[in-house]
């Protein structure tokens, strides 16, 4: 077991001799000085793990050797140790970076918990969570293995997501392999409980069934309108669940997490299905029945989300909601910066819709560009460039002064992406379109193992471009290919991100609602 070397500064260090030697006994190397300016040239010679000092020293004081400590190691903890509780003196020492805060008189287990929360930190926690997800492993397995509902399958999928995260935090990762196996196993097994289901969700009013994209303005969004603060519903493109979580923390400093949901979204998981029948509260073929002004094909070049603003009025207006609303798109850092500068305005609306489309074009970016797959190789680098972005984006300074206006939120997504691992060879002619993770068209050429077949897309309320027309849905982690230019084919998509399928990382979004602190 790795030796820590201590330095402990205290104008009465003779006294906390006993202190020193239960450490000694505990395998901690303690190097006792007597004042702030003796601490400060052992800094500069020796190499030190953690450093206590005592506040009220003669001479040079506590927080004055703390200030120097820091200006020459700045990543050396310090535990800055006192007889007072005055809290200016407190205030003082956290803002200068300390790593603990111990009173006088010490206690021998105090110091020592104060030292293992430092030093010995990662270590514990990665013990602790090895063995918890061990404790877990099992259980979870034979929950996905069960027959279940759409409601244990989005437990499922938060356990796993919460278990990713934690061993992500681990020091050596040993458990991510195994993670990555379940999760892969969990997604074979949804993906047999949508084919199972998915039809009857849409078609069966007596089935049990999960909220899905069309319903979500009406069912969780709509209500909300009644209080009198405006409601902010801010819908970030391609924001997995698992991203949701690395925010969370942050967007946790201005509200409170009032309710935290999953609902479902439609197939294909795409921005042009599911997005547009979040606005519409139409399902993909009811829209192009009732709007077909504003209905794109997948053979089409215009824009299939260009008419977002016009669906949303039209589902105001059908339930009868006259209220004043407003509809933001934001697809670059300017158009980020105007709507800040526009918040107070929108303070008076009843409801602004805010569509934040970062996270969609990261994961067509990470396609596309070497470097950014660099950065972003798998699933937690793919997080942290996230949360990267939203810690410096002008959607975080946007949501600090909703909060300080006391403005109500809603998080969201229309689905999410799934990083592609397994070629599925597909035949399509030239209308066939372009999407990795599901086809349309007619006389498709496949082998219908291992991809979800809709043969009858009036089924599936999905539009119908002539008599042949076929869905055809990857499940898991495959993508499509074509057998023309196959290994190029493969080896540029191979681990990147994509949607438009069947897959718990796809089909089941955070939807968030949060009130100002």
């Amino acid at each position: 077991m790795q030796r820590y070397n201590i330095l402990w500064a205290d104008d009465e260090i003779d006294l906390l001799k006993p202190h020193i030697i239960f450490l000694n006994n505990k395998g901690y190397d303690v190097t006792p000085v007597p004042s702030g300016a003796d601490a400060l040239e052992k800094c500069n010679e020796e190499k030190y793990d953690i450093v206590f000092l005592d506040e009220n020293m003669p001479g040079m004081t506590g927080l004055e050797t703390l200030s120097q400590i820091k200006a020459i190691k700045p990543n050396l903890p310090v535990i800055m140790i006192t007889k007072s509780e005055e809290e200016h003196i407190m205030e003082e020492a956290i803002g200068s970076k300390i790593a603990d805060y111990l009173i006088k008189p010490l206690n021998p287990n105090q110091i020592l918990l104060s030292i293992k929360k430092i030093l010995d930190n990662k270590r514990l926690v990665t013990e602790k969570t090895n063995i918890g997800y061990q404790q877990d492993f099992r259980n979870l397995s034979m929950a996905y293995n069960d027959r279940i509902g759409h409601e244990e399958w989005a437990e499922i999928y938060k356990k796993l997501v919460y278990w990713e995260l934690e061993i992500d935090n681990t020091e050596n990762k040993s458990m991510k392999d195994i993670i990555d196996m379940q999760k892969s196993e969990a997604n074979k097994n949804f993906a047999d409980f949508v084919i199972d289901n998915y039809e009857s969700w849409l078609n069966d009013a007596n089935s049990s069934k999960p909220v899905l994209s069309h319903q979500i303005m009406k069912k969780k969004v709509f209500p909300l309108l009644e209080k009198e603060q405006p409601l902010f519903f801010i819908l970030i493109d391609n924001l997995r669940y698992d991203q949701w979580k690395v925010l969370e923390s942050t967007i946790n400093t201005y509200f409170n997490v009032d309710e935290e949901i999953n609902y479902y979204s439609i197939l294909p998981t795409t921005t042009a299905y599911a997005r547009n029948a979040i606005f519409s509260g139409l399902l993909p073929s009811e829209i192009e029945k009732k709007f077909p002004q504003y209905w794109v094909s997948d053979e089409e070049e215009e824009g299939k989300n260009n008419f977002e603003e016009e669906l949303l009025k039209a589902q105001l207006v059908r339930n009868k909601l006259d209220i004043k609303s407003s509809y933001n798109k934001i697809i670059n850092i300017s158009h980020g910066k105007s709507l800040l500068d526009n918040i107070n305005n929108l303070m008076n609306n009843k409801l602004n819709v805010i569509v934040y489309n970062f996270v969609d074009m990261l994961s067509h970016a990470r396609t596309d560009m070497a470097m950014v797959r660099e950065l972003a190789p798998d699933e937690s680098a793919y997080r942290s460039l996230t949360n990267s972005w939203f810690q410096h984006s002008p959607l975080l300074e946007a949501l600090r002064r909703i909060a300080e206006k006391k403005g109500r939120v809603i998080i969201t997504t229309d689905h999410g992406t799934i990083r592609v691992k397994k070629p599925f060879k597909i035949i399509g002619d030239k209308s066939t379109n372009t999407n990795l993770r599901y086809k349309q068209g007619k006389n498709l050429g496949f082998d219908e193992k291992d991809v979800y077949v809709c043969r009858k897309p009036e089924r599936m309320f999905l539009p119908k471009r002539n008599v042949s027309t076929a869905y055809v849905f990857t499940i898991e982690d495959y993508f499509f290919a074509y057998p023309n230019n196959y290994n190029y084919y493969v080896n540029y998509y191979k681990d990147t991100f994509q949607h438009g399928g069947v897959s718990l990382e796809e089909m089941i979004i955070p939807f968030i609602t949060l009130s100002p602190k």
